[in-house]
């Protein structure tokens, strides 16, 4: 259920302990998918949130500090590329929101996913299109997640400098297509992605039923 956006507040319900989830990292090539959830602390208001994807690399990671030192609750969870390669990009992105959910302490009774679809998980959640540019404790949670995956992408270029992970972070540029056909395929791509699967010549995956 989407709820109108003069509406949400960062507690919309009295007496529900609201996260705000969002992901990141669907679309590279390589490296795991992200997420986070975020259960922010009216009593310490954080300027600035929005999407991350609208912020500088500087200021995301100024705010990512502000979000772990202020929230009463933060998560950052992960399905790596081998469960990607097995789940699918979709399941595996619920999967790590669900996690990322999971490991909020307080747990929350109510969770707010940006985008059109929520993972199955025992809280209560809504789906919340472009939540991460409304709702401040989804753009807290896609700064979160950003930042980790970023993060991750820099480690993976420490361990394979030729892929040139520090510029294009695992996506699907011009750079990263031309270093792919260089070097081959490393063990942290996802090998059911199409530029990956067709250098190893494998077969396209099937379709999921669910």
């Amino acid at each position: 259920m989407n709820r109108r956006n003069d509406s949400l507040a960062l507690f919309a319900h009295d007496g529900e302990l609201i996260c705000g989830v969002d992901e990141a990292g669907r679309g590279p090539l390589a490296g795991a998918v992200f997420a986070a959830a975020v259960i922010l602390d009216p009593a310490r208001p954080i300027e600035g949130l929005r999407d991350s994807k609208k912020l500088t690399e500087a200021r995301r990671n100024e705010l990512a500090e502000q979000i772990k030192a202020r929230a009463l609750a933060w998560s950052v969870a992960q399905c790596s590329e081998l469960e990607i390669d097995a789940l699918n990009i979709l399941q595996a992105t619920m999967l790590a929101m669900r996690r990322a959910v999971e490991g909020l302490h307080p747990a929350p009774t109510l969770a707010l996913i940006d985008g059109n679809r929520c993972p199955v998980m025992p809280v209560r959640s809504e789906a919340i299109v472009k939540g991460d540019d409304t709702v401040p404790a989804i753009s807290a949670a896609s700064i979160l997640a950003k930042t980790a995956r970023d993060a991750a992408l820099m480690q993976l270029h420490q361990q394979y400098p030729h892929y040139a992970f520090d510029q294009h972070k695992g996506y699907p540029t011009a750079l990263h297509l031309e270093r792919l056909r260089l070097h081959g395929v490393s063990p942290v791509h996802r090998k059911s992605y199409a530029p990956v699967r067709e250098l190893l010549d494998l077969p396209a995956p099937q379709p999921h039923t669910k």
